[in-house]
């Protein structure tokens, strides 16, 4: 796929899955099975993205995201958003406060094929946790 195409998979994406209530359908057509997000707990592939997906719906059922500024050179998409949301479902174990969230962050997605196969996402955790309400999951 060109670059162009990337980014429009990226933005076709993001308007699906988080700004319609999410269309899970959509994961099929944009995601690898090889797929990997990076993060402090990894999801792998089609189905591991959905989880994480529909966690996120659960959490935050009115979430939406808005992209702000997008790059693309090769396989590979970067852009900044905003994710906003209320936080009315359990999240990782934490019981909802009904806290509303604003949320800057990056991600960066790389392309194979006309599939993403990596995602890497940065976020203030700190800011985010304390948004919520609720004290930062800490790994054993």
């Amino acid at each position: 796929m060109s670059v162009e195409q990337n980014k429009t998979a990226v933005r076709h994406m993001d308007k699906e899955l988080w700004n319609k209530g999410g269309n899970l359908s959509v994961i099929s057509e944009f995601i690898a099975p090889n797929f990997i997000l990076h993060g402090p707990t990894e999801y792998k592939g089609q189905d591991g993205y959905r989880q994480w997906i529909i966690m996120h719906q659960t959490a935050f059922p009115d979430l939406s995201d808005t992209i702000e500024k997008m790059v693309a050179e090769g396989d590979m998409v970067v852009y900044t958003g905003t994710l906003r949301g209320t936080f009315k479902g359990e999240y990782m174990g934490a019981q909802p406060t009904g806290n509303k969230f604003s949320l800057p962050y990056a991600a960066l997605f790389r392309f194979e094929k006309g599939k993403a196969v990596d995602l890497w996402l940065y976020l203030d955790t700190l800011t985010y946790f304390n948004q919520l309400g609720i004290p930062i999951p800490v790994s054993q």
